[in-house]
């Protein structure tokens, strides 16, 4: 074992290093740059044994991605935000191939208006695809996390591609000691690609393909996707098991916080879980009872086992960073339908926070517990909200009141 100081992009390259990867095809995109700059000094270096290709755009990148695992060999990529969504055609067409590789995605706000900032919205444009998901916090967990789902998206009972999601900025440029494997461990644990029936090669002229398919095979073949994506609960446990007895480290599929005992909980994906973690810890101090829920896998949704851990709460605020345009919070509306219908089900709240980057402070947090506290008492929940001060408001009205005399001057003129 080695312990280097790592960002979290150097993290995911050690990640796809360590899991011996073949075939990288690669397209720039800021804040994910990094991750292909140090897979290619290694390339041109010789200290990794694989080909590097940089394609013309994200579309192509991972449809190379696609056929590369179709052909045998362990494939790896990366993208961030709009990179994601240029390529999302091939997103879902690869899903639908059965093709397992890993894809990193550095999550980056989404345009317009532009921001090079994090939030969620880019990886939740690709939650219904049948990529599986896994959402890390700490640069120990990127490097972890791609190893582990190589070993879940190539088992025989899942067989999908997977996304291992790191929030730009917050993780990518920020540097933490990092516990590597050795080689020989790493490659112990994620073992040999075995493509099993995909046998794509240029001296074995035999297509794979197949034809336009009417509703009815349709259907079969997108539930059977669906399927396998569900067995990847069980197959996680399995994968997790076994990489804590090789390494040392566990990773439930959620991470649980303080909730041994815990009234008031608060449930967030991503790295911004780091700060409530130490605002639950500041609440305990003061003798509240509180916790938090991290879920790291998010497709499949570990939709029994968060019920589960939330039985008999008083009150939860979902903290999401990312707007569903009318709707709210995605992570708020599947949380809600996973804890709908029990009798012991928790009040459930919703807040809006992190867009574009937008930090979360220890005071709001602390806002939040006192709002839920409230909302026990009252036995309702106060409407969703986004997380914003009125010093903000105020700001962004002056520079809307600005921009609207600018362009009625312009107007004039």
């Amino acid at each position: 074992m080695t312990r280097k100081l790592l960002t979290g992009n150097s993290a995911a390259a050690w990640g796809a290093r360590l899991a011996r990867v073949d075939y990288i095809p690669a397209f720039p995109i800021t804040p994910q740059t990094e991750i292909i700059e140090d897979l290619a000094a290694w390339t041109d270096r010789g200290e990794m044994d694989a080909r590097l290709v940089t394609l013309e755009s994200e579309h192509s990148m991972i449809t190379a991605a696609g056929a590369a695992a179709s052909s045998g060999v362990r494939a790896f990529t990366a993208t961030s935000s709009q990179g994601l969504l240029y390529g999302m055609e091939m997103v879902y067409t690869v899903a639908g191939w059965r093709t397992p590789f890993v894809m990193v995605n550095v999550s980056r706000g989404l345009a317009s208006p532009i921001t090079l900032e994090s939030d969620h919205n880019d990886i939740m444009a690709a939650r219904d695809s049948g990529f599986l998901q896994i959402h890390c916090a700490t640069c120990q967990e990127i490097a972890d996390g791609v190893l582990i789902a190589y070993r879940l998206a190539e088992h025989p009972d899942v067989r999908m591609p997977a996304i291992v999601n790191l929030d730009g900025f917050y993780l990518s440029f920020t540097r933490e000691p990092v516990d590597l494997a050795e080689v020989s461990q790493a490659s112990a644990f994620v073992g040999e690609y075995d493509p099993e029936n995909l046998q794509f090669k240029g001296n074995s002229p035999l297509s794979q393909a197949m034809a336009v398919l009417g509703g009815g095979p349709y259907s079969y073949f997108r539930y059977e996707a669906h399927l396998a994506v569900q067995r990847a609960l069980s197959v996680y446990d399995e994968i997790i098991d076994e990489f804590e007895d090789r390494f040392g480290r566990r990773y439930d599929m959620i991470d649980s916080y303080q909730m041994q005992d815990a009234e008031y909980v608060f449930v967030m994906l991503g790295s911004f879980s780091t700060k409530a973690r130490d605002a639950v810890d500041s609440l305990r101090d003061a003798g509240w009872k509180a916790g938090l829920l991290r879920p790291r896998l998010f497709r499949p949704f570990p939709q029994q086992q968060l019920g589960q851990l939330l039985q008999g709460r008083r009150a939860v605020a979902v903290i999401d960073q990312n707007i569903s345009m009318g709707m709210g919070g995605v992570l708020h509306s599947e949380l809600a339908t996973a804890l709908y219908g029990a009798s012991d089900a928790p009040l459930l709240a919703s807040y809006i926070g992190g867009l574009g980057g937008r930090d979360i402070s220890q005071q709001e947090f602390f806002a939040i517990a006192d709002e839920l506290r409230q909302a026990d008492e009252r036995g309702e929940v106060a409407a969703p909200r986004l997380l914003y001060t009125e010093h903000e408001l105020t700001e962004m009205r002056k520079l809307q009141a600005i921009a609207q005399a600018e362009h009625a001057e312009i107007q004039q003129n």
